[in-house]
């Protein structure tokens, strides 16, 4: 189906966009959450300022980058280096509790409907609020795994005691260098269980997911389903944004909201049943409760 180019749907007041919204997650049969990094921002995971500052200065001064992002696709020379930068990165982004409680206001809204969340996110923040996990499906990997870099087979590594011993034992920018990890299987580098080309591990775990979220959207039919689509941007939206646009239309009971602050669209063949809110996600979910 060709859907027509967006259209910004901020007109109307933000209390009648609320109450609208508030009156579809009640009449839902089901809810379908699509997150991306923006909700994560919204619960204060940013990767610059005086966070970035906090834990990677001497990277900065060292290399000049001025955001985690950037030093993450920094060529380091030596893979301790790149595992201290890493370790860091991963710990503060996975093994910390974020510093809002925008998931937990998620939660309370959706914990007593039918509901299924869809996240390019790797964070892991919809299982640490509480979230189902068999309600879950993380299309990107997760921060907290590793996978072999050839990658000789499809299997993944929980890393949490590895992270935390490379967070402990790093000095000067580096760890050392038998912390460095090691596929067991064939003996080369490990990385992060993170999609970015054609090696990225698909485990059973993965594909398990995925066919729990396709019985989901197959059997709720053409049902009263509430698209709530949260902080997804245009980096990667054929996985979230254009199938949720696409249900919608095809399906006349659905709503779709998009909750993203300077992003929030509508193609026009959906207008009349979208909800798009030009704000915070952390302020919007707060008002809806």
């Amino acid at each position: 189906m060709s859907l027509r180019m967006p259209i910004t749907r901020s007109t109307g007041s933000y209390s009648d966009n609320i109450r609208r919204l508030r009156a579809a997650l009640e009449k839902a049969d089901a809810v379908v959450v699509g997150a991306g990094a923006g909700l994560s921002t919204a619960a204060g995971f940013t990767y610059t300022g005086e966070r970035f500052d906090r834990y990677f200065s001497d990277f900065a001064e060292k290399y000049g980058f001025s955001d985690m992002y950037s030093g993450g696709f920094y060529p380091f020379a030596a893979p301790e280096e790149f595992w201290a930068y890493w370790s860091r990165y991963i710990f503060i982004n996975r093994y910390m509790d974020a510093p809002k409680p925008v998931y937990d206001d998620l939660l309370t809204l959706v914990r007593d409907k039918d509901y299924f969340v869809i996240t390019t996110n790797v964070d892991h923040c919809f299982q640490k609020a509480g979230f189902d996990k068999k309600r879950l499906f993380y299309t990107q990997g997760d921060y907290g795994l590793f996978q072999c870099s050839t990658p000789c087979c499809q299997e993944i590594f929980d890393n949490e005691k590895t992270i935390r011993q490379m967070m402990e034992q790093q000095a000067n920018m580096r760890i050392p260098s038998e912390l460095l990890p090691i596929c067991p299987h064939c003996g080369k580098p490990m990385t992060m269980n993170l999609r970015s080309d054609d090696k990225f591990v698909e485990d059973e775990g993965w594909h398990r997911a995925a066919e729990r979220y396709e019985n989901f959207l197959r059997t709720r039919g053409n049902g009263r389903i509430l698209f709530l689509e949260l902080g997804v941007g245009y980096n990667t939206p054929v996985i979230i944004k254009y199938p949720f646009w696409r249900m919608t239309a095809q399906n006349k009971a659905a709503t779709y909201a998009c909750i993203n602050y300077g992003e929030a669209l509508c193609p026009a063949e959906i207008e009349k049943r979208s909800i798009c809110i030009d704000k915070d996600i952390g302020r919007v979910l707060r008002d809806l409760r």
